[in-house]
């Protein structure tokens, strides 16, 4: 969302980016490496440069979520940085910061409160997720919700037939809080019931224990023909599987969920949506109306959604049709850049 953050223009407001790229992928995010230590203190002096060169008033950071290394990575950055600016702009992309105090060594929590408190403006993507700002005594709260391009017609799309089988489609990190063991033992529970389907988990995986754990959990239940690891999935090829599916599932209860960006990207192609009532997904998919929401750790209750949408084709169109209005609606990327445009205009002006 930062990328596409970059991409807004606007007469009223300039944005100069100092990239932080503390984690080659996602095996090394919020673990300690030596070489993130140098990268840290780069990345301090390129924020010093740029505040210095285009006398830049305004900070604006997504502050990590809560993990003990990145919350020691924020604090060393925004201890060494904030103070030059006349405010910061805090944005929660994760959620649950504020509440990482109690874990920190008495020591540091004053340094905690100094590097993130009392911000001028915080944005939350959506309203059910913890509110970081306000534990943090902002002067400002606003919810804004993520919002991604319309990619629908740049690939083909297709839909099952009768008596073929449905496509489920789950993407994300493979990992435990993300629901793809609770995913896999929906998928079970749903071909006993009798139900034509496939499965397709595109994604990279977290970690590989966890990976040979699913492999060989697929394997002893026969299903290596119905279930398919698709790996990493860019551009085309990615948006090809959205579009290509019938039902989308996400079943997540990650710890730093805070909206699920990949629920709008299926919902740009009029699909169906099987989740979980956590964080700020309920605030993406209408429960009812463009998807179904069930309580996390439930495979029962997946399976049981996934069940209902495979049988009633109508259904499917009209919640994966009722999700591209609300996409159309709220979470295009214009609409992000808009809300985005405001109330940065509104903070560097104040």
């Amino acid at each position: 969302m930062i990328e596409e953050l970059l991409k807004l223009r606007s007469p009223r407001l300039d944005l100069y980016h100092v990239r932080m790229a503390f984690s080659e992928d996602m095996e090394s995010v919020g673990k300690f490496a030596y070489r993130k230590v140098l990268v840290l203190f780069a990345t301090i002096m390129r924020i010093w440069v740029a505040r210095i060169r285009y006398g830049t008033r305004v900070l604006y950071y997504p502050p990590s979520g809560p993990n003990m290394v990145p919350v020691l990575r924020d604090i060393v950055l925004l201890c060494a940085t904030r103070w030059m600016f006349r405010k910061v702009v805090f944005h929660f992309h994760a959620g649950g910061v504020s509440s990482f105090s109690a874990a920190l060594p008495a020591l540091l929590r004053p340094l905690f409160r100094y590097a993130y408190g009392r911000p001028a403006l915080s944005i939350r993507t959506a309203a059910q997720n913890p509110e970081d700002g306000k534990v943090f005594r902002t002067k400002r709260d606003v919810v804004i919700p993520n919002g991604v391009p319309d990619m629908r017609g740049s690939v083909p799309e297709r839909s099952a037939s009768p008596g073929e089988p449905l496509v489920i489609l789950f993407t994300g990190v493979l990992i435990p809080s993300k629901g793809v063991s609770v995913l896999l033992q929906a998928f079970e529970l749903l071909l006993q019931q009798g139900v034509q389907a496939r499965l397709e988990l595109m994604g990279k995986w977290g970690d590989p224990n966890y990976e040979q754990e699913c492999s060989e959990w697929v394997r002893s239940r026969g299903l290596d023909d119905k279930v398919q690891f698709l790996g990493v999935r860019r551009d085309a090829e990615k948006f090809g599987h959205f579009a290509a599916c019938d039902v989308f599932c996400f079943p997540s209860y990650f710890e730093a969920e805070s909206f699920g960006l990949v629920l709008v990207e299926a919902m740009q192609f009029a699909k169906p949506v099987v989740s979980t009532f956590w964080r700020g997904i309920p605030s993406v998919v209408a429960d009812g109306r463009s998807g179904i929401l069930v309580p996390v750790k439930d495979a029962q209750a997946v399976a049981a959604g996934l069940l209902r949408l495979a049988q009633d084709p109508l259904l499917r169109e009209s919640m994966g049709q009722e999700g591209r209005r609300i996409f159309l609606a709220e979470l295009t990327l214009e609409a992000f850049h808009k809300a985005m445009e405001r109330e940065l205009i509104a903070v560097s002006e104040a």
